[in-house]
């Protein structure tokens, strides 16, 4: 099913249990997020005007969506559902237009800094290494690394794929096509050496680094959101990325650039998990209801974790440590003010169970 945004965004942030900001971070922390609801807000008004209202599609942390010439192409993968859907509402030769968005897409690299997914500029390269190389095969059933297969398989979904919808105002030409079966494994593979460098480097258990980046992004390394989250592990610089930064001993916050750098994006998201296990949830003696309230605190914040319950930080932890780990989940899974975090806790578990099998 497609996500779509309304202009009118919001700008969730990830809560941590640093409270004390000083007044000039707090300043440059408004600018920031005010300037990115400004960007997309534009971004979305855009596409509304070529598209209409309700196509409005815009990328999230399992859907990459790239506009091109000058709003009237999409790419548009979809990393849960394992489809990718070109579409086109260019009213000359659309094929043309879709054959171009379907070989560059299949050949496009894995370097989601070098992607600018909130214009339209045509800044999508194709490389040697294609991040889809193995996650999508041919009407022949290879896999696709280079131009020519590119294109022929290109030239065969137009003849026997290609549909048309009406909006109303414009007609959509499109093409789907299905990623293969086992593609989220083959995404996470290309990461597991880095998992296992930042789990060693940190302490943090490599079942729930992968855990966390399938929860938050199907391993889609182009992940953003309206919170403006970035990569594998949605992070979030003003929040997640400051506490690393000062736990390393640097200034400031990472980059965007930073954080869409898969290894760098990892090793920042671990080293988060290391602060809350380490720091803001040590007080918590068991290691599996730690491991509980590090999940929620990883989406929610853990000040939000504590206080489900008691709004004394001493307490709540006096709390959880007389309760088994089993009613530490059901409480944060049943009485967490946020149902996200609830269903996080849950999926983010869930899917640990499955990486601990391996």
């Amino acid at each position: 099913m497609k996500k779509f945004l309304a202009l009118a965004l919001v700008v969730p942030l990830l809560i941590s249990c640093s409270s004390k900001k000083d007044d000039s971070y707090n300043e440059a922390f408004v600018k920031d997020t005010n300037g990115f609801d400004i960007l997309m807000g534009q971004f979305a008004h855009n596409i509304e005007n070529i598209w209409g209202m309700k196509e409005v599609l815009i990328a999230g942390p399992k859907d990459y969506v790239k506009y091109t010439d000058q709003y009237l192409t999409r790419s548009h993968i979809n990393f849960d559902d394992g489809t990718i859907t070109i579409e086109t509402i260019a009213g000359t030769d659309p094929a043309a237009h879709l054959r171009q968005a379907i070989i560059t897409t299949l050949l496009m690299g894995d370097d989601p800094g070098s992607i600018d997914l909130y214009s339209d500029a045509n800044d999508v390269l194709i490389s040697k290494q294609p991040f889809l190389y193995g996650q999508v095969v041919d009407n022949t059933g290879q896999a696709i690394r280079w131009e020519g297969r590119a294109a022929k398989f290109a030239d065969y979904l137009l003849q026997t794929r290609l549909k048309s919808r009406s909006t109303g105002l414009k007609i959509v030409y499109s093409v789907t096509i299905n990623l293969v079966p086992n593609h989220l494994d083959k995404r996470a593979h290309k990461y597991i050496g880095m998992v296992r460098k930042a789990s060693k480097k940190y302490g943090v258990d490599e079942s729930l680094i992968l855990a966390i980046m399938q929860t938050e992004s199907s391993f889609n390394p182009y992940a953003v959101s309206h919170a403006d989250a970035l990569g594998l592990m949605q992070v979030v610089q003003h929040s997640a990325g400051v506490d690393v930064f000062k736990s390393q001993g640097k200034w400031g916050k990472p980059s965007r650039s930073y954080l869409f750098d898969p290894e760098s994006n990892i090793d920042t998201g671990t080293a988060y998990l290391a602060i809350l296990q380490n720091s803001y949830l040590s007080g918590i003696d068991n290691p599996t209801s730690r491991r509980y309230a590090m999940i929620t605190a990883y989406n929610g914040g853990a000040g939000s974790v504590l206080r489900v319950f008691n709004s004394d930080k001493t307490r709540a932890f006096n709390i959880i440590n007389s309760m088994e780990p089993g009613d530490v989940y059901q409480t944060l899974t049943t009485r967490h003010p946020s149902a996200e975090s609830r269903n996080y806790l849950y999926k983010v578990n869930t899917a640990q169970k499955s990486y601990r099998r391996r």
